[in-house]
């Protein structure tokens, strides 16, 4: 490492050790049971109580809850705080912005809880549009700017994130998940790529690579990750974020009727469903809409393939250093892949493998669960955050300059049809029967 205090001051490194005192202090919470860490949820409520089983809004806030929404903000706000510090931020001006940010995300969480609306669509696309709603009508105050810190949020959010991937799930489906999840991938990307790059003609590689990941592995998460490999732009990730969250609605509502339409069973849609919509919240609901064993088999297969995203960014790394932005006058060594090379990845692998091959043996599969239950919550609410400072630091206008004319839209389109038929193709050959065994998915029983 070129400055040992890259580590201490870096937002990569910061993001990685702010994931890693959440994920200790709740590893000892849940291990010793000493104490209570769990984030607040908003539990699902309808505007009129009762209704559907559903309770209002308002009956949900009692003395518990509010302590758990205390402990959230206090938790998120002096690790935050702290790293912005370390980076060189002024504390008055994140701490103050970061309380405003905070409320807007309590929003964002209370709008996504709502019965009717939380059955569709999830908080990342309320989130995006409480932000864009600001953005683009009064105006984000340049007062809440400070805390508008997209990258540092989802990195951090993807670290925690990692404890939840266990590389026990390849195990559980073997080459059936690898297959769909791992060979598909891969090509999708190279061929978002090519069609992007030498059909298409964009000049913007990183944003070309950064909607080819999001497209082929799990959205927003592998757009993080690769638009820091690639040296993406904001406006870059902004773009690529929003087409995948708009498709990824489109696809959650209608893929699964579309399968139920053809008669596919629920092995091979949920499969299809996993390796093909972006979000894995999505992925969840589109599953379920089919049945039990659908939303089992999309989660595993998600789950496997949230696993590339940290080998994804590691060779888009070597590939921009070494191919793309390469200095003819220049050699590209170790030190220059490794400047590239996103810092948070080693946090959410060393997160993955810490859960899967220490905790999982020593614990248990019920308390590596019980752990992974409260870090989803924080995980989320860094996510809202994330999502709703996209939303406050978009322009429709950019946004329409950075379409090129439709190309990136084209792009997008293009590879998601690829994306699906391939999937497809991967789902018949090792799922339908006809030419392996089907296999029998008794998993999270």
């Amino acid at each position: 490492m070129k400055n040992l205090s890259d580590l201490w001051k870096k937002e990569d490194w910061l993001a990685v050790w702010i994931g890693f005192i959440v994920i200790l202090i709740a590893c000892v919470a849940v291990l010793t049971g000493a104490f209570d860490f769990a984030a607040a949820k908003f539990s699902t409520w309808h505007l009129w109580e009762n209704v559907a089983e559903k309770k209002s809004l308002f009956a949900q806030f009692n003395g518990a809850f509010w302590g758990k929404l205390c402990r959230t903000f206090v938790v998120l706000a002096v690790l935050f705080t702290a790293g912005v510090k370390l980076q060189g931020g002024k504390i008055k001006d994140f701490f103050l912005a970061f309380v405003a940010l905070f409320v807007l995300a309590v929003i964002v969480r209370i709008i996504s809880a709502e019965f009717t609306l939380n059955r569709y669509l999830e908080w990342a696309f309320w989130a995006l549009i409480v932000g864009l709603l600001i953005a683009n009508t009064v105006g984000t105050p340049a007062w809440l700017k400070p805390a508008i810190r997209t990258e540092f949020y989802i990195k951090t959010g993807l670290v925690i994130m990692g404890f939840s991937v266990l590389f026990s799930n390849i195990a559980k489906f073997g080459l059936y998940g690898l297959g769909i999840a791992w060979i598909v991938t891969p090509i999708v990307i190279l061929f978002m790529w090519w069609f992007g790059t030498k059909v298409l003609k964009i000049g913007n590689k990183p944003l070309v690579i950064t909607i080819a990941s999001a497209t082929s592995v799990c959205g927003t998460s592998a757009a993080i990750a690769t638009g820091a490999a690639s040296g993406a732009k904001k406006d870059d990730l902004s773009i690529a974020i929003s087409i995948s969250i708009i498709f990824t609605i489109l696809m959650m509502v209608f893929e699964p009727m579309i399968i139920r339409a053809v008669g596919m069973s629920q092995l091979m849609g949920g499969a299809l469903i996993g390796g093909t919509v972006d979000s894995t919240g999505a992925v969840v609901l589109a599953g379920n809409a089919l049945g039990p064993e659908a939303e089992q088999a999309a989660v595993l297969v998600k789950s496997i393939q949230n696993i590339l995203i940290g080998f994804i960014a590691f060779f888009v790394a070597i590939f921009f250093a070494t191919r793309v932005d390469k200095d003819p006058n220049k050699k590209v060594g170790a030190g220059e892949i490794w400047t590239r090379f996103p810092k948070f990845i080693i946090g959410f692998f060393v997160a993955s493998l810490v859960a899967s091959f220490i905790i999982l043996p020593l614990a248990g599969s019920s308390q590596v669960s019980a752990i992974n239950s409260v870090l989803d919550q924080y995980k989320n609410w860094a996510f809202v955050l994330a999502f709703t400072s996209i939303g406050l630091d978009t322009n429709f206008k950019e946004i329409a300059r950075q379409m090129q004319g439709g190309k990136v839209l084209w792009l997008y389109i293009v590879g998601q049809v690829f994306n699906i038929a391939l999937t497809f193709f991967a789902v018949w050959f090792l799922l339908s029967g006809v030419v392996f065994d089907i296999p029998v998915l008794d998993l999270y029983k």
